[in-house]
């Protein structure tokens, strides 16, 4: 026992004689965002990883690692019901992806959505045809914004129209 009390007196002088500077505990939550925005790339990643397996997508190449940290990823099944919306998409318009999955993208138009551009993009959707366009859309709370999208047609391996997959940021 006694090499023990020499080993904890060593050690508590050691400690004692260091200068150690102490974080602030407000620097705890700048790691917690870090972590949390981390483990939601994760999640996102794997779950459109997991749709295009399960729906036998052609190869992409999208870095969606990437992609994710700038952008908000949508995906819409054929008939063009949300099946996947990123974690990120809180940050640009305030709906989390449980409010989303199930209904149409047109749930962000509004009274001030530019009709023509609307059509332009279900022209192009109807095509099966990828397209970049600039529309004005709704927040959860009512608030306008200015999204850019650019959206594609996903096919599987037999060349079948699986889904359709946008890109979204604020402008």
């Amino acid at each position: 026992m006694g090499n023990f009390k020499h080993y904890d007196e060593a050690t508590a002088k050691y400690h004692k004689n260091i200068n150690i500077k102490k974080a602030p505990i407000f620097s705890w939550e700048f790691h917690h965002e870090f972590l949390d925005e981390i483990k939601n790339s994760f999640l996102d990643i794997s779950k459109l990883h997991n749709l295009g397996l399960k729906n036998q997508w052609k190869k992409t190449d999208w870095d969606f690692k990437a992609l994710l940290k700038e952008q908000v990823v949508i995906v819409t099944d054929a008939k063009l019901k949300i099946v996947f919306a990123s974690k990120n998409i809180t940050n640009m318009n305030g709906y989390i992806e449980e409010e989303v999955v199930g209904n149409s993208p047109k749930m962000f138009h509004g009274a001030a959505t530019n009709q023509t551009t609307s059509r332009e993009i279900r022209t192009a959707i109807e095509l099966r045809e990828s397209f970049e366009k600039t529309v004005l859309n709704y927040k959860k709370n009512g608030e306008t914004y200015v999204c850019v999208i650019k959206g594609f047609p996903i096919f599987n391996k037999k060349g079948d129209l699986s889904h359709f997959i946008a890109f979204e940021k604020a402008a």
